[in-house]
């Protein structure tokens, strides 16, 4: 309890010094037990020193910058230990902060559960509004097959239910959402890059797959421009409170990101965003008519566009090069045909645009990376691209060197592993998951790994990726020595994946992702090295501050906004 005390006086010391120097207009040394830099010229030091904008002007030992910069201010942070600020490589800030304007399905652990928490929900609903939710995941209820329209027709005949699953890639309607999409959903038709679940008689079940799903969205009521704002602002303020510094949020459309530059405008973007245009659409438009973006601040930028080539491995989608090994005559499916893809990467090309494609499955990477060969030509390895594989889950033994060979980044979640390894396997069988978040084995090729959470699908904590990273065990350490452990990280590699490596696939290495002088003051300080400290220890790890352009990452006062249900 003392230590606890002492820790946060810490941070609140450390606050109230952080406001002096600002006003005061100065410099501002921070020491600590264990600074790590990512430089490797400097990999280890005891402080930092940074001027009001911002600016890193030194790293080094504790009286070396006391001695050097004698009338600067003067933070002493005691045994705690500093990173370089983490970086998500992979997520979603919108579809966070929106779903806690929802109801909450994740860790419901039947079907029962879930339709409780929607009973409950629904009664703070005026009559005939959509009940929307997600989070639902079959594998982890008793009867993992999918559910079904009529489990939810018989709580709200009449009120339209849509709830997405807990990957985004699959939805949950009843018949009134399903009335609504205003097409007939029955029969033997497939629409482009998804899949209406079926019965034998073609009646519509109630589960749509991926590009599916679209004809339900559509249906929704759209949302006011102050609550795509409000998700936004709920979903950065989670992600600093888990001392993240930047996100690269996976798939912005105009409108999300002109909300993005209102926020930006106001100041209120607490963390750093690299946002990636949402497929061949109205953003990566707006890239080619009027170039790569970035607003004056720093906070937000785009030059990045995001392409789906397969679905999820948990609804099935994900494209497969034989038969998924528990559904016989069931590859998956390409939300893009080959075709589509190489238009749009061409037209990335084109426009200077960074390609980042979404792959899960074996026929889905396979299909990117000959894509990626034939756009980059045989001089791939000498251009700094920087084109990346969003996942890179399931790879055939004889593409997984590919990436390195063609410098293609391989942007992963560590902590999919460690909530797909219960099922992982049945889908796969004891070949093919050889080649399955195959980490160790990318990183021994030479591949370069950013890694991510793909949040909200998991926690947005970057402590618990850097645990499944070093440890693929679940929060109780099983199976003990972890799941397939030859592919393992060790922190170091981890805590790169989180910073350097993140930085370095979204363009920001020159700003970000080490503690350098000329970088900004991105950093979070822990209560314990991270390198140190056994890897069971990292889920736990107490974030003491998160600080961007040396500023405690805090989102403004909350404004009132209307409800977005």
């Amino acid at each position: 309890m003392r230590a606890s005390r002492q820790l946060s006086m810490l941070a609140l010391v450390w606050t109230l010094a952080w406001c002096g120097a600002a006003s005061a207009q100065q410099l501002t040394v921070v020491t600590a037990a264990r600074v790590h830099t990512l430089d490797p010229a400097q990999p280890r030091a005891q402080g930092l020193v940074f001027d009001e904008a911002g600016t890193i002007r030194a790293v080094g030992g504790r009286a070396d910058l006391l001695h050097l910069y004698p009338g600067a201010r003067h933070i002493d942070l005691g045994e705690a230990a500093i990173v370089p600020g983490l970086i998500d490589s992979h997520a979603h800030v919108f579809e966070l902060g929106i779903n806690q304007l929802q109801v909450d399905l994740t860790d419901t652990r039947s079907k029962a559960e879930a339709l409780q928490r929607l009973r409950e929900y629904a009664r703070t609903l005026p009559a005939g509004q959509w009940l929307i939710g997600y989070g639902w995941d079959q594998n982890d209820w008793m009867d993992p097959r999918f559910p079904e329209a009529a489990d939810l027709d018989a709580e709200f005949p009449d009120r339209p239910v849509w709830l997405q699953r807990i990957d985004g890639h699959a939805g949950w309607a009843n018949s009134a959402a399903m009335r609504a999409a205003g097409r007939e959903l029955g029969g033997d038709w497939q629409p482009d890059g998804g899949r209406i679940v079926r019965d034998d008689k073609g009646r519509a079940l109630g589960v749509l797959i991926d590009d599916a799903m679209d004809l339900i969205e559509h249906a929704r009521p759209p949302l006011e421009p102050a609550a795509v704002e409000q998700a936004l602002s709920l979903g950065m303020r989670a992600a600093v409170s888990h001392g993240l510094t930047g996100v690269h949020d996976a798939g912005v459309d105009l409108n999300t990101l002109r909300a993005y530059q209102r926020l930006a405008d106001r100041g209120e973007l607490p963390l750093r965003i690299t946002a990636f245009a949402a497929g061949d659409g109205d953003a990566l438009e707006s890239l080619c008519r009027d170039g790569l973006y970035q607003h004056p601040s720093g906070r937000l930028r785009m030059r990045t566009v995001k392409l789906y080539a397969d679905g999820a491995l948990g609804s099935r989608g994900a494209a497969l090069l034989k038969d998924y090994s528990d559904e016989r005559g069931n590859r998956g499916l390409m939300r893009m045909s080959p075709e589509a893809m190489a238009k749009a990467i061409a037209k990335a090309e084109r426009c200077g645009v960074q390609v980042a494609t979404h792959a899960i499955g074996d026929r889905g990477n396979r299909e990117v990376l000959d894509l990626y060969a034939r756009a980059l030509g045989a001089d791939a390895a000498k251009r700094d691209h920087r084109w990346r594989i969003e996942h890179a889950q399931i790879l055939a033994p004889e593409d997984l060197p590919r990436l390195a060979a063609l410098h293609i980044i391989a942007a992963m979640q560590p902590t999919h592993a460690t909530s797909d390894m219960p099922w992982a396997e049945q889908r796969l069988g004891p070949r093919r998951i050889n080649g399955a978040y195959a980490w160790r084995q990318l990183r021994d090729s030479g591949a370069r790994l950013a890694l991510g959470s793909d949040f909200p699908v998991e926690s947005v904590d970057p402590r618990l990726g850097l645990y499944a990273a070093t440890t693929r065990s679940d929060a109780d350490g099983k199976p003990a020595g972890g799941w397939h452990p030859e592919e393992k990280l060790t922190a170091f590699e981890a805590l790169r994946g989180f910073t350097a490596d993140a930085a370095y696939a979204g363009f920001a290495e020159a700003e970000v992702g080490s503690l350098v002088p000329g970088k900004r003051a991105d950093f979070v300080v822990l209560e314990h090295d991270p390198l140190a400290v056994e890897p069971r220890r990292l889920r736990d790890l107490r974030v003491l501050g998160t600080y961007v352009d040396g500023v405690p990452a805090r989102m403004p006062q909350a404004r009132k906004q209307p409800d977005s249900r």
